[in-house]
């Protein structure tokens, strides 16, 4: 029997190449949101960090209104608004196929507590196909 002299490394390193593809991949999930929405098409992007995705506002295309994942009013909502720090982030994810008056709603509560900290999640042209997901920052 052959006597070993070091321990192989080798296959440990393949597991936490393994685990690191695994948490990369759910990250990505986490940080898009779990409501489906199709977002507008833009020709420039910013990148961001997770950390200025701290509070995300979505709206359907049929106007449904969700923060943070989870459904709200929109009366509820301009009340959690209202309790926010004006330097607060916020990430505003708003469907291509809702109407102009759901963006602007939005945008009109921001502005009214002096929310100017915005970023508008969308997808970056390449050529007529779009396949990666971005975010273009923006102030009101």
């Amino acid at each position: 029997m052959k006597k070993f002299d070091e321990i192989n490394i080798i296959p440990f390193i393949d597991i936490m190449l393994v685990l690191l593809a695994i948490v990369l991949i759910t990250a990505s999930f986490i940080s898009q949101g779990k409501i489906q929405v199709n977002v507008p098409k833009a020709s420039t992007a910013v990148a961001f960090k997770s950390d200025e995705l701290a509070k995300l506002v979505t709206v359907t295309k049929k106007g449904e209104l969700y923060f943070n994942d989870k459904p709200i009013s929109q009366e509820a909502l301009e009340s959690e608004v209202n309790q926010w720090d004006k330097a607060q982030k916020v990430t505003l994810k708003i469907d291509a196929e809702a109407s102009f008056q759901d963006f602007v709603t939005i945008t009109d509560l921001l502005s009214k507590n002096d929310i100017k900290n915005v970023a508008i999640v969308s997808m970056k042209e390449k050529g007529n196909q779009s396949n990666s997901m971005s975010m273009e920052k923006g102030t009101q």
